[in-house]
């Protein structure tokens, strides 16, 4: 039996950390794990029933000090820990440091303390900016984040300073990833026509964890990661049936509560470049909502169809275009809208 390779994973407790944690751990025989993470209760929560038997390293991910708490010789990186919208967007400097500097950090300390270590990270497909108009991307396309866009923008500049590393590297840009999300004033922000092509949390890991053993069929390459043909969906039908799903009925918003421009999503025209190495994909549109149905309770939904006035009223009030449609500010208007009626 071969000797276990070191895995390092980052942002192990959020959405697809913590499933990617969870598939590792059943590869424990063949993986010793080091997961690095903020220390928070949730972060302890998650971790405690596994705390036997990986190696917790709690720190900032910007913070050279607590970098050097990770064991060196690291055989393989997973590096997913990032700040995203939309608190990237309401705290910029913040999620410059944990998404730029941050992987800046990292890859300097790796150089020194891993420099065998492959390195997999989790770009997104933001970085590819507003595609409402060319639905189809593919990995050369040119990178043009949506303006006022701080995450993309600094996962633009982590890509760059992977690429320009001594380690060896392979990047996922990743879909929309849909699981375990809470509605937020994001919702708004996506136009309803997008071509919204989706991910689930458990195939995404899948496709980190078989990229461990594919290292030389993913080295110093850019991949597309999504769900594939049949996951694609466009935006107001989503939304539609997420709603339905939950109790909160019609998608009866007021016209000017959805952006018309300025987001991100799209199909990705070559994503079957990455499946096809790592077989990855399992999950559908279908299974995905599936999935959803059964994490309502029936009671629970009752009560929101009950209430679904009072929540989409709460909702719309966090409505940014409608705000900036209701106030008549001509720097969000422009910034939302193709054309003000």
């Amino acid at each position: 039996m071969r000797e276990r390779k070191k895995v390092l994973l980052t942002g192990a407790s959020g959405t697809i950390g913590f499933e990617v944690l969870k598939q590792l751990f059943e590869h424990s025989e063949l993986y010793d794990i080091t997961v690095f993470d903020l220390k928070t209760y949730r972060s302890k929560r998650k971790f405690a029933p596994y705390k036997k038997s990986i190696h917790i390293v709690y720190g900032n991910i910007f913070n050279e000090r607590d970098l050097l708490k990770i064991g060196a010789g690291q055989d393989v990186v997973i590096h997913l820990a990032a700040i995203i919208p939309p608190l990237a967007d309401e705290k910029p400097t913040l999620s410059y440091q944990v998404n730029t500097t941050g992987t800046e950090k990292l890859i300097g300390f790796l150089e020194l303390k891993s420099p065998n270590a492959f390195f997999i990270y989790s770009s997104s497909i933001s970085v590819y900016g507003d595609r409402l108009e060319t639905p189809w991307i593919k990995i050369d396309d040119p990178l043009i984040p949506s303006a006022r866009d701080e995450y993309a923008q600094t996962k633009i500049e982590a890509e760059d300073i992977i690429k320009g590393s001594k380690l060896d590297w392979s990047i996922f840009r990743l879909a929309a990833i849909m699981g375990g999300h809470k509605m937020s004033k994001l919702l708004f922000h996506q136009p309803l026509k997008t071509s919204l092509e989706i991910a689930t949390p458990t195939d995404t890991a899948r496709a980190f964890l078989n990229a461990i053993e594919k290292q030389e069929h993913l080295s110093k390459r850019i991949f597309n990661l999504g769900g594939g043909a049949t996951c694609r969906m466009l935006y107001d039908r989503f939304l539609s049936r997420s709603f339905e799903i939950n109790g909160l009925g019609a998608l009866d918003f007021l016209p000017k509560s959805f952006a018309e421009k300025n987001f991100h999503c799209a199909y990705y025209e070559d994503g079957e470049l990455l499946n096809d190495i790592l077989n990855f994909r399992k999950d559908t549109m279908e299974t995905y909502f599936e999935k959803e149905k059964r994490k309502v309770p029936a009671l629970r939904k009752f009560i929101v169809s009950i209430l679904k006035k009072p929540i989409k009223k709460y909702l719309q009030s966090q409505s940014e275009p409608l705000i900036a449609h209701r106030t008549q500010d001509k720097e969000m208007i422009a910034h939302f809208f193709k054309t003000e009626h």
